[in-house]
Order: structure tokens, then C-alpha cells, then sequence
């Protein structure tokens, strides 16, 4: 999923190489956190959260085809 989250924004931002994704895990889910730069975060949220859904939904996807835990993608700058 890591690697997902990590391809899906680098195509997205200006900047790739400030793109962070650090990813751990609990009994419930998979935490996915996702850093870019401060210049980027307009174009990884998106207008009204569109961009930052679509995101989730396909990771979400994703993990339901690999029947793996419940995953949440967390944007912080």
C-alpha cells in the first residue's frame, strides 16, 4: 500500500522528491501517513477534498482486493 499512496501523489506534486510516506500498523488497520511539501499540499487535498478521497478510495480498493486490514490514509504537512 506504501508503495501505492507513494506513486499515486508523486505524479501529483511539483516537488516528488519531498514526498514522505511512513507506513505502520495495529491490530485493526494500516496507518498509511502521507508528508509532501507545504507548496503541495493544495494538489494532494484538492478542491473540497476531491483529490484526498479519491486517494483513500483507491488504496481502500486496493486493500479490499488484497484482503488485508482496514487502511487510513493520513495527509500532515
Amino acid at each position: 500500500m506504501k508503495e501505492l499512496v507513494e506513486v499515486l501523489v508523486c505524479a501529483l506534486v511539483d516537488h516528488p522528491e519531498a514526498v514522505c510516506v511512513t507506513e505502520s500498523e495495529d491490530d485493526y488497520a494500516v496507518i498509511i501517513e502521507l508528508r509532501v511539501a507545504p507548496d503541495d499540499m493544495g494538489k494532494v487535498i484538492g478542491k473540497q477534498g476531491r483529490i484526498a478521497k479519491a486517494i483513500r478510495a483507491v488504496v481502500k480498493a486496493a486493500a479490499a482486493r488484497e484482503g488485508s486490514k482496514k487502511v487510513i490514509v493520513d495527509i500532515t504537512q
